[in-house]
This record gives C-alpha cells, structure tokens and sequence, in this order.
C-alpha cells in the first residue's frame, strides 16, 4: 500500500469490529524432531500436495470478499470495499468479475497493483515442488490446532530477486493430509524510495477442507501499523473465499464464516 499525501474530508464508516483472537485454539508447540518421517520427507509431501492443491483450485469459481480499512485511535476512517465472483468466460479462461465497489474512501493510503497482486497470488500462498527452491524451509516442531496435529515451518526466500515479491513467516502443514492449513507471515520486500512507498500488513490465511480433500484459504485478516516516513498507519484487511464450486459440477460448497469477532480456525468438513 502507499501512501496517499492528499488531504481530503475524511469519510467515517461503520462497519464490523473484527479482532485478532489471542488464543487461536493452538495447543503447545513441541520442538522434538517428527517420528517416522523426516523434515525433508514431510517438505517433499506437502510441496507434492501444495501443487495438487494449486491446480485443483484454478478448476473452482469462487466469490471473493475484500475490505480494507484504515483506523485512527480505533475508529475507521476510511475504506476500500470489492466483491468479485472468479468465474469462467465463454472460452473456458479465468476471469473475475466485480460485482460490488462502493466509492473508496481510503485518504491516508492507496490500493497499489502489488497489493491486488498479493490478494490474488500471495495471502493464499502456496508453496509447491517448482517453488521450493525459492525458499528456505526450516522445520520448527509440532502443534495442535483445534483436532489438527500439524508440523510447523518457517519459510523466507533464499533471496530477493528485482521486481519479485515473497512470502515470509510460518505454516502449519496438516500431519495427516500433507497441506497448508494455516499461514502467517507478510509479503516481502517493503519498498521504501524517497518519492514511493509500498508496505505490507502481517496477515494470517486459514484453510478449509473442500469437497472433502483439498484445503482452500477461505479467510484472511492482517491488523497492522503500516511504518511509513511520514508516520505510522493501521491497517485492517479482510479477505474472504466463499462459495466455491468445482467448474462444470452441479453442488457448491458454502463456507459460512460472514465477519465476525471470532477468526476462523481450520476445520474438516465432511
């Protein structure tokens, strides 16, 4: 996001207070190495799955939900709003279609192509086989999350390449389905020139079991002071994955998660 230096009257919004839960149902992380499998093993599996997973995905339309917000001591004075269904065209192409874009009212900072890049390709993030060598993944322990045991990495690219940006943080990899069920991290690197600025919030994606096999993002939220030159911003943004349907099947798969106080955690569904 930049910055935006222009002082127009600030427009206040009333909309959903949703906060970061302290206590996301994670059970101690426990740092012995795994039993029966080694960390390059699990990494291999779950880089195998990520891959699956990323080309199941682009066979399903689904709506996608983006707000942003800035806050000043706690109250929103600002915001960006899009409701998009990613369907398919006549020619079987991907495409996104808008269907809900009130009047952005974002005055302390602007909505860059790198950020509906990172909204598109890089809050779901997926690491797979052709991406690993990307990155440096490095085995933290094990965590339970809800009923999910999971192993925990931490991932940062092995360097940063012009004009490439990058996911760093954690993963938690469902010990039983070899998937990402839930990432932690921020979109690398911060631009930071005298004449432009372009950060990123800390976010957090969770997962969801679809159809019974794959694990698709299907909430996101970042709650974060933007550090720009001139001075801090809080940002909040929440990006929901609803409605997904395989393309050419006839049911669709609902996740019921509207924003609320409590953030989703990964669960199983049947």
């Amino acid at each position: 996001m930049k910055l935006l230096k222009s002082l127009q009257t600030l427009v206040f919004v009333v909309f959903f207070a949703a906060t970061l839960m302290a206590d996301r149902g994670m059970g101690d992380l426990r740092t012995a190495p795994p039993e029966g499998v080694t960390t390059d093993q699990i990494i291999q599996k779950f880089a195998a799955k990520e891959k699956e997973f990323k080309d199941a995905r682009d066979h399903y339309t689904f709506r996608q939900t983006v707000i942003v917000n800035t806050l000043e001591d706690g109250t929103v004075d600002g915001e960006f709003r899009q409701i998009s269904d990613i369907v398919f065209d006549d020619h079987g192409k991907r495409a996104e279609n808008v269907t809900f874009a009130p009047a952005n009212t974002l005055t302390r900072v602007g909505m860059t192509q790198s950020d509906f890049d990172d909204i598109e390709k890089r809050l779901p993030f997926v690491l797979t086989s052709d991406d690993l060598g990307q990155y440096q993944v490095n085995y933290v322990g094990q965590q339970k999350i809800d009923e999910i045991d999971t192993y925990v990495f931490d991932v940062a690219p092995k360097q940063l390449e012009k004009n490439k940006r990058y996911f760093q943080g954690r993963i938690w990899v469902d010990a039983q389905d070899f998937q990402i069920v839930v990432t932690e991290g921020r979109n690398v690197p911060d631009i930071h020139k005298k004449n432009k600025e372009d950060l990123s919030p800390k976010f957090t994606t969770y997962r969801e079991q679809i159809d019974g096999k794959y694990w698709f993002p299907t909430y996101t939220i970042a709650d974060d002071n933007l550090h720009f030159n001139t001075g801090d911003v809080h940002i909040r943004e929440v990006v929901k994955y609803t409605n997904y349907k395989r393309y050419g099947a006839e049911h669709t798969i609902h996740y019921e998660g509207e924003v609320t106080e409590a953030t989703p955690t990964p669960q199983k569904k049947k």
